[in-house]
């Protein structure tokens, strides 16, 4: 049983009918009767308790509700005292009042299908009750007061669980009927009570040493005394007075039905007009309801088509973003298996280590090449070396200061760095004549022409510098891709984008490292051939400088020794130059690969899976023609007597500044990076200021998403919220 529980409200048909009977019960010339049966009652109402005082009830009805106490808190019995008949059967009654026996006048009390456990000692009072009817309760005993009911004529106790009576019940010596559980008795006997009430009345007085009387015998001198009190009354008044309220009753009575025919009457059209009222809103409803329904069906048609041209347009985008990832995903793979070639390849270590003996071979100089130095030459050449490395880090410096002038004072930084760097351009023309002369003799600026030149013909720098061209390229194209799918959000594979980005952010780290190493390595080459230098040797860096312009790119001298140009490039688009000494020295063509496998290359000492399948299916899709072949002897390649003008001087490398990828050597292709996979509104701005492109690398989340001015100010990545710990700029066209 649930310790709190909802009290449960009548209904309204409950409401309606209590009401009414309560108004009935207060109208002139109402009986002394007041039912209020069958009203879902939880408790007597207090009014029923005042009207029975006032009103002097006789009769009180209450029988088939969910009454579960008799008086309400506050309420004393003794208002009910005029009562004769009490019917309280079908409620849920667990108890009576205490004081019950206040009831002097009670006759009749039926409690009959309740739940009363005890019944309360002061039930011996009830010196004129006739009748008590206790049937289909859950009793194990009764009271001995019991036994004072004098006047007692009719006792049912069956339907509880009584086995013994009390022998205070030989006292009521008007007792006719009484009514029990025989089976169950075990005091008096069984075998007592199945003979009837004489015999059980016999046995009791018998227990208590009394005479057994009749109830015949008592029962008329109780008649008796309710005949001598209504003379009594009679006495009281005049017979005349009384035959005169007898008609006014009958009056009222008379008047009463006439208006409760006059009620019903108008309460019968009152019912009709209601019926046509609620007919006519039924109708108005309906016809409301179905142009509701209507509008809905038709806003429900437009918003499906809606959602059905939003959904076609998201497959479409969605379908676009699923294709750039997947090329995407495959370059990497792609840079993941020249990154694993890289690590695996002993062939590249060694030709490292052949071209280090090369630089040292290079330190002899003869008196041969000293008399064949090309001293104007090659002082122009340095020259243009030095003042196109210059003029680059000065139009760098003057479009760095230039992007933060423009915030606070546009127009007229503008001018002056017009000015300034017209000046320079003037000084710098001036001067060109005086360094030429000045490159001669000074050792030091010949060094660091040299210096530039090597790093810019260095094999080994130059394809780490094209790997980190390549990762930062897919490094933005992922960051755009996962720009667009945040906007779109579509963050099914975002998981995967991480890792990607994570694996080139890695890859990246690791390639600086490698840049700067062989940076390292250069300069003390570098450092061993100023060593090895003669005291009184002239021109000496000049002549390095000769000699190393002079050195033909390894892949021309692929060809000179024989190897297919179709196979040189396609060996230097798969970042695998390290391969072609050993194509070179078996003299492997097309038409010989055309006829070998895999474990044939193997055996030659291409060991990478990737390389060999693209060595096999170049070889197989390419067929033979007769006058491309002709075509393809014919050409001749140009190789430049100079490097790029566009060659930036050598820096050393720093944690946050990362100065621009120099150019490629020519003749060796490298792979584009991938074209904007999802072109979209501010893709590829920055996503602090919205105005500038995208420029930094962020390491170690490899996000590419903030212009250089915004950049300096984050100590977070402003997309995944890592600490910064390197900074790359970029420089693209």
């Amino acid at each position: 049983m649930p310790l709190f529980f909802k009290k449960r409200k009548p209904s309204e048909d409950c409401q309606k009918r209590l009401e009414y009977q309560l108004c009935r019960s207060k109208e002139a010339g109402a009986d002394d009767i007041l039912d209020i049966s069958a009203c879902g009652l939880l408790e007597v109402p207090s009014s029923a308790f005042s009207i029975s005082k006032v009103l002097q009830k006789k009769v009180l009805i209450l029988h088939n509700n969910e009454l579960r106490h008799l008086t309400p808190k506050g309420i004393d019995i003794g208002t009910l005292a005029t009562l004769k008949v009490l019917d309280l059967h079908e409620n849920k009654l667990v108890s009576l009042p205490e004081d019950i026996g206040k009831l002097t006048t009670l006759q009749i009390l039926n409690v009959e299908k309740n739940r009363l456990r005890a019944l309360p000692e002061s039930i011996g009072n009830l010196r004129l009750l006739q009748t008590l009817n206790l049937k289909g309760n859950c009793l194990t005993e009764l009271p001995s007061s019991a036994g004072s009911l004098s006047s007692l004529r009719t006792l049912d106790v069956s339907d509880n669980n009584i086995t013994k009576l009390p022998k205070e019940l030989a006292y009521i010596r008007t007792l006719e009927s009484f009514t029990l559980d025989a089976a169950m008795m075990s005091y008096p006997p069984s075998s007592v009570c199945t003979e009837g009430t004489e015999s059980i009345q016999r046995f009791l007085c018998s227990e208590l040493g009394e005479e057994y009387c009749p109830p015949s015998q008592y029962l008329l001198p109780v008649l008796e005394s309710d005949g001598s009190k209504q003379s009594s009354d009679c006495l009281d008044g005049l017979d005349e007075a009384w035959q005169n309220k007898f008609s006014d009753y009958e009056k009222r009575k008379e008047q009463k039905q006439q208006e409760k025919l006059a009620f019903e009457k108008h309460l019968e059209e009152k019912q009709k007009e209601h019926a046509q009222l609620l007919i006519m809103k039924n109708s108005n409803k309906e016809n409301i309801l179905n142009s509701v329904r209507q509008e809905q069906e038709r806003v429900e048609q437009g918003v499906s088509k809606q959602q059905r041209a939003q959904e076609a347009e998201r497959q479409l985008v969605l379908e676009k973003v699923r294709e750039a990832e997947n090329n995407i995903s495959s370059r990497i793979s792609n840079l993941l298996m020249d990154d694993s070639r890289q690590k695996k390849s002993a062939e590249f270590l060694q030709a490292m280590e052949e071209d280090r003996i090369r630089m040292e071979h290079l330190t002899a100089i003869t008196q041969e090449e000293a008399s064949s130095l090309r001293k104007k030459e090659v002082a122009a050449a340095m020259q243009k070396m030095l003042s196109d490395s210059c003029a680059m880090s000065l139009l760098q410096e003057a479009s760095d200061y230039r992007r933060q002038s423009l915030v606070t004072e546009a127009c007229r930084s503008l001018e002056n760095l017009d000015r300034k760097f017209d000046k320079m351009l003037s000084l710098q023309v001036l001067d060109k004549s005086k360094a030429i002369a000045q490159i001669l003799q000074e050792e030091e600026m010949q060094k660091a022409a040299f210096q530039a030149l090597q790093l810019q013909k260095d094999a080994v720098h130059g394809y780490i510098r094209n790997q980190i061209h390549l990762i930062e390229g897919e490094l933005m194209q992922l960051t755009k891709l996962e720009i667009k799918r945040r906007s779109l959000d579509a963050e099914n594979l975002q998981e995967v984008l991480a890792e990607q980005r994570t694996a080139l952010s890695d890859m990246l780290q690791q390639l600086l490292k490698q840049r700067d190493q062989r940076e390292q390595e250069l300069r003390q080459v570098l450092a061993q051939l100023e060593l090895k230098s003669e005291s009184n040797q002239q021109n000496y860096w000049m002549i390095q400088y000769q000699r190393l312009l002079d050195a033909k790119p390894l892949s021309l001298r692929m060809q000179e020794a024989g190897v297919e140009k179709d196979l040189v490039n396609l060996l230097c688009k798969l970042s695998a130059q390290h391969y072609l000494p050993v194509l070179a020295h078996h003299r492997v063509t097309a038409e010989a690969l055309r006829h070998m496998s895999s474990s044939d290359l193997k055996k030659l000492g291409i060991n990478e899976a990737g390389i060999q399948t693209a060595l096999l299916n170049w070889a197989r899709e390419r067929l033979p023609d007769a006058g491309a072949c002709k075509a393809a002897q014919q050409e001749v390649e140009v190789v430049p007597s100079a490097p790029s003008p566009s060659s930036p001087p050598f820096f050393p490398s720093t944690s946050n500044i990362q100065m621009p990828s120099p150019p490629l050597t020519p003749g060796t292709p490298v792979t584009p990076s991938a074209p904007t996979p999802v072109e979209g509104p501010g893709s590829s701005e920055c996503v602090v200021c919205m105005e500038t492109g995208s420029q930094v690398i962020f390491l170690p989340c490899g996000h590419v998403c903030c212009c250089q001015v915004c950049s300096d100010a984050l100590q977070t990545c402003p997309l995944c919220r890592a600490s910064i710990s390197q900074r790359i700029r970029l420089y693209r066209n």
